[in-house]
């Protein structure tokens, strides 16, 4: 995947939000290729009101976290 791109680490404060913890140190399998990885490996790509993560190792979505009004939402592939 070509780009500018941020690591998991960039969206710490969602996941501090609305799991109310810590979790770029979490574990995370891909659905599309099945490796395991920290979710701070995850490559974050800005997009629009948003971002989407990907897995480092095939590229696949495997998050897209947006935030509608002051509420931030989280989809998981």
């Amino acid at each position: 995947m070509a780009g500018l791109h941020l690591d998991g680490n960039a969206l710490g404060g969602v996941f501090m939000e609305v799991f109310g913890g810590e979790m770029t140190d979490a574990d995370g399998c891909c659905g599309a290729c099945g490796r395991v990885s920290v979710v701070a490996t995850l490559l974050v790509y800005p997009a629009g009101p948003g971002h989407v993560a990907r897995c480092p190792h095939c590229g696949s979505v495997v998050m897209v976290v947006v935030t509608v009004g002051d509420v931030p939402r989280i989809h998981l592939t």
